[in-house]
């Protein structure tokens, strides 16, 4: 029996979202290399071996060594090279086909005078999220960061690797083609560019909401989605998904009601969800929404009010007096995260819908 905050997979949903992406690379004839940090699950990554998917994507060292201790050998490291795990970097790239990234001149030098195993190596390409990488139309540093890798023996380059962020500050399908779409040109660009050069590079491509609304993408030699595994509240309201494709949803005992206000509290805040939000159709923002649950499956599609604030321990929904009336104390509410990659950090694991737990990266 639930009797506090406990994030619920459905395992099922799960498997079916993973198989509809496999499915989608396979007609691009593209290798899905998915990003593993939604999850931080050795359980939940195995799901994947049943579609013969052999390698992975991770955002992080530790993350990395996680999943290698797992018996995942084809790792690539999509977060800048952080100079000072040189050692765990070196360490892994001798067990495994380890991949890193790079943006500057400086990293690369470094490492190539550290490291003693060949680590592949892609250069991070920014198409327009700006977060991090050497712009894709920066083509004079571009040549500078490939004259310098050419002259490496221990970092091998491979291509370039983009993470187009931004489609998730879209509010519609036609938005996050546009995007992918710009970065499919600059990336080809790019490539074409050097081509002559390095006649083999490859471009590696990830973000959820472009992997799953674009059909057609033949033109990346891989792609990275993560997110796609769970979804969340995030994914179904910019178009990615269907609510009912949503795989996770955290599970929040009722400890007040307040009817005058139409206001019910549960337990299940800030340190479970996140303060991550989203607007509604009147510009306010929620933190998640609340749905039927019945003790062992939720209903997406019988929506009880939406997470109108959070504290630490502590969510609000807002509700209707219909649903003021039919909620009583002590109840189990299900909870649709707003982004179900920083919520599943936070619980540190999950309980399938058939009462199994599984173990997270801790």
């Amino acid at each position: 029996m639930i009797t506090r905050p406990t994030l619920l997979l459905d395992k099922n949903k799960c498997l079916t979202n993973i198989e509809r992406m496999v499915n989608k690379a396979k007609r691009n004839n593209t290798l899905l290399r998915p990003h593993f940090k939604t999850h931080q699950s050795a359980e939940v990554a195995s799901w994947f071996r049943e579609f013969d998917i052999q390698c992975c994507t991770v955002s992080s060292v530790k993350m990395a060594e996680y999943f290698a201790h797992n018996g995942w050998t084809d790792i690539t490291i999509a977060f800048p090279t952080n100079i000072l795990e040189v050692t765990a970097i070196d360490d892994l790239a001798e067990e495994i086909n380890l991949n890193i990234v790079v943006e500057s001149i400086e990293t690369i030098q470094y490492l190539e005078k550290q490291l003693s195993n060949p680590v592949g190596v892609y250069i991070k390409t920014d198409t327009g999220y700006g977060r991090t990488g050497v712009d894709a139309d920066d083509y004079d540093t571009m040549q500078q960061l490939l004259r310098v890798l050419k002259t490496c023996k221990r970092l091998i380059f491979i291509g370039f690797l983009c993470h187009a962020g931004h489609t998730y500050n879209t509010t519609n399908k036609d938005e996050i083609k546009n995007i992918l779409n710009v970065s499919r040109q600059k990336l080809l660009a790019l490539k074409t560019f050097m081509a002559n050069d390095f006649p083999l590079i490859q471009i590696s491509y990830g973000d959820t909401p472009s992997c799953s609304i674009v059909e057609d993408l033949s033109d990346f030699d891989e792609i990275r989605p993560g997110n796609f595994v769970f979804y969340d509240e995030m994914q179904a309201h910019i178009g990615s998904c269907q609510r009912s494709d949503i795989a996770i949803s955290l599970i929040c005992p009722v400890v007040a009601k307040y009817p005058s206000r139409g206001e019910i509290i549960v337990h299940g805040g800030a340190v479970h969800l996140s303060k991550d939000t989203i607007k509604d159709a009147e510009d306010h923002p929620y933190y998640g929404v609340a749905v039927k649950f019945d003790g062992q499956n939720w209903n997406s599609g019988d929506v009880l009010g939406l997470v109108s604030k959070v504290s630490q321990e502590h969510g609000i929904i807002t509700v209707s007096d219909r649903v003021m009336n039919q909620i009583k104390m002590g109840d189990l509410m299900a909870i649709l995260p707003i982004h179900s990659c920083l919520t599943a950090n936070l619980m540190k694991g999950y309980q399938l819908t058939n009462g199994a737990t599984v173990e997270m990266m801790i």
